[in-house]
């Protein structure tokens, strides 16, 4: 195995790990986005916290992220560039820099997704803007995106390791949304809207 494969394998999880809401929040708005809301770092729950100016660009970053794991190793193969985007989003929610906690992944995944796939990763962004638009619920349209990814695949005559790797990443993201989906079945998930700092 080529030793630089190693060394690109450990900077695509090194930049997933970089917690771009946590920096973003601290850096331009003096806020800590684990104190509020979800107390997650991604984008949603910035948006909760801080709003627009802050969420848009924390999901940018995020979104960069997985783009470059994949980028990272895209000269050794489509396996190697799935395997490059899955430690980028490992790297997002399981951070080095956070003590092994994180995100859900969502924005990290879709930025995988586009340097894999750019028209599956356009049809999910629709879908998950629909259904957030019509239900305000972030969980539920990332949950039913991410199902729908291995799907989107094969019909979009994708190689079978993209299609893999749809499966895979789908499962990833709704495990990491269980407490989510608990709170949907109970109707208590909280909606995409600000929140007062003292909530």
């Amino acid at each position: 195995m080529d030793s630089m494969i190693i060394v690109y394998a450990i900077l695509a999880y090194l930049i997933g790990s970089v917690p771009s809401g946590l920096i973003i929040g601290k850096i331009f708005f003096n806020t800590d986005v684990r104190q509020y809301g979800s107390k997650n770092i991604g984008a949603t729950n910035t948006y909760r916290v801080i709003g627009l100016k802050a969420a848009l660009p924390v999901f940018l970053c995020d979104a960069l992220k997985g783009a470059a794991g994949v980028l990272l190793l895209s000269f050794y193969g489509p396996m190697y560039m799935i395997l490059g985007g899955i430690l980028a989003m490992i790297g997002h929610n399981w951070s080095l820099f956070l003590g092994f906690k994180g995100g859900r992944g969502v924005a990290t995944g879709l930025g995988v997704l586009i340097a894999l796939s750019p028209l599956v990763a356009v049809i999910c962004l629709l879908v998950w803007a629909v259904i957030v638009y019509m239900t305000k619920l972030v969980s539920l349209g990332s949950i039913i995106a991410a199902v729908l990814v291995p799907f989107l695949m094969y019909f979009t005559g994708e190689s079978y390791w993209f299609v893999g790797f749809g499966a895979l990443a789908g499962l990833f993201v709704v495990i990491r949304h269980r407490d989510n989906i608990k709170r949907l079945l109970a109707g208590n998930e909280l909606k995409v809207e600000r929140i007062k700092k003292d909530e």
